[in-house]
């Protein structure tokens, strides 16, 4: 795995959380690491335990020159579609960083350019950079924590171990009690191949 992309000493990788989900909002990070860090355990967050994500998250927070997680609620998503939702989540958290970046590296093949700061977009970057995979492990997280506490106001959902994400419990518990203020209603909630098969 590379420790970054360009030559920049202050190079933000950015990676988002969350697209996918039918609930709660998508999440951002960027991180700016020191050019003498490695972390060879560091990886794209999908691929580690949660104990692991855990250990560096507090690793990275800890070692990196700086770093901001930022989250786009369901009814901004909803008013902008997700794909906008997660280019403002970078936004946000590029505007939290106490130091300006000189170069971008985003995870994914699409990016609206920010302040004129020149960027790349990496496919599968959080598997490829380690700047990009500690930004994926930041975001994961923080938004695992938020749905793990939106799951006691409503726990029919099972958020504690879905996430958000459209899980067959998740389906049924909408079908069942409808949806709250964190489910994005331009979702498809309510897919009619499984309504027919219960």
């Amino acid at each position: 795995m590379k420790k970054k992309y360009s030559q920049y000493k202050f190079e933000a990788a950015l990676d988002e959380v969350g697209r996918g989900c039918l609930a709660g909002p998508v999440v951002a990070a960027a991180v700016i690491l020191p050019e003498d860090f490695f972390n060879e355990e560091i990886n794209d967050s999908k691929q580690l335990s949660e104990k692991k994500r855990k250990e560096l998250d507090s690793i990275i927070r800890q070692n990196a020159i700086d770093y901001a997680i930022a989250e786009v609620s369901p009814q901004k998503i909803d008013e902008i579609n997700i794909l906008n939702a997660s280019f403002l989540a970078m936004h946000l958290a590029l505007e939290q960083l106490k130091i300006t970046p000189e170069f971008l590296l985003i995870d994914g093949n699409k990016f609206l350019e920010y302040k004129n700061i020149p960027h790349c977009c990496a496919i599968k970057g959080d598997a490829n950079f380690m700047n990009i995979a500690a930004a994926s492990i930041l975001a994961k997280n923080y938004r695992d924590i938020l749905m793990e506490n939106f799951h006691e106001d409503y726990p029919v959902y099972s958020w504690k171990s879905n996430k958000g994400y459209p899980t067959i419990a998740h389906r049924k518990a909408i079908l069942k009690y409808g949806i709250t203020s964190l489910h994005r209603k331009t979702f498809k909630l309510f897919p009619e191949q499984l309504s027919l098969n219960f």
